[in-house]
């Protein structure tokens, strides 16, 4: 089985990609983040064309997330259980679904913004919440993984220079103990192979040349439960994705997607 996890950044402005990508890489599910678009409207047709049944959950803003399976869609739930609100809002961040036969959570973790602003302590108790969930489902009998941009880096070697990153988000000790307490309620991270560098970034911003460069981050994650992860046979990162194509062609996202092949 073949699961991946894309912040698409658009799914509307990048259809012709996702479309590609899909037919390319032939994933069994695929995870998606940052739709921008409201799920009434998330292209189904073009997806359904390639094979895909999709679960979306999205309110037209910067966030939004959607499950793509050709392996069947069960049991969906939109939003984390107590999730909390920001600005009086439960925002569009996460979505769960039975698919082959494999508990599967998108999640599209808060950024943060800045340390000292009411969206870091927002992305705090969000990841605190994304716990409980993993604590009140690792029980139900089939392997359990959740995938996304979880916008923290897990290690100070996977941004491209951790000098530049004093006090700043993604990187702090509290972020990175919330990804120690899913660790705690028993999942397991599931690294993937760097194909071309030492180091398997997933994010790079569109500015300063940061992808020829290679100035990224790595903060698309992959967790999972130990009847998941034990029978990991391949992870790897599709920079192919990431590099932007023919001049007039649809601009990348400035994430790439992560993939995981998985003898279920």
């Amino acid at each position: 089985m073949r699961i991946a996890t894309w912040n698409i950044n658009s799914v509307t402005v990048r259809t012709d990609r996702l479309v590609a990508w899909l037919e390319k890489a032939a994933p069994d599910v695929l995870c998606l983040q940052e739709l921008k678009v409201a799920a009434e409207q998330f292209p189904v047709d073009a997806v359904r064309e390639a094979g895909y049944e999709v679960a979306a959950h999205g309110d037209g803003r910067w966030n939004g997330v959607a499950i793509l399976s050709k392996v069947g869609i069960d049991d969906v739930v939109r939003g984390l259980p107590g999730q909390p609100e920001f600005d009086g809002a439960v925002e569009p961040r996460a979505i769960g679904a039975t698919c082959g036969g494999v508990r599967i959570w998108s999640v599209y973790v808060p950024n943060g913004r800045t340390v000292d602003d009411p969206h870091y302590a927002y992305k705090l108790e969000w990841l605190r919440t994304l716990r409980d969930t993993a604590e009140s489902e690792k029980g139900i009998g089939v392997p359990w993984v959740v995938l996304g941009d979880f916008n923290v880096a897990p290690t100070d070697a996977d941004v491209w220079d951790i000098s530049l990153f004093d006090n700043s988000t993604h990187v702090t000790p509290a972020e990175r103990a919330a990804l120690d307490d899913l660790r705690a309620a028993g999942l397991v991270e599931v690294v993937p192979r760097a194909l071309k560098y030492d180091t398997p970034y997933t994010y790079w911003d569109y500015r300063q040349l940061a992808f020829p460069k290679n100035t990224g981050m790595r903060i698309d994650l992959v967790f999972g439960s130990p009847s998941f992860a034990q029978k990991v046979e391949d992870a790897y990162v599709d920079r192919d994705a990431r590099k932007p194509g023919a001049k007039g062609t649809t601009p990348p996202s400035d994430h790439a997607p992560v993939v995981v092949d998985v003898a279920l």
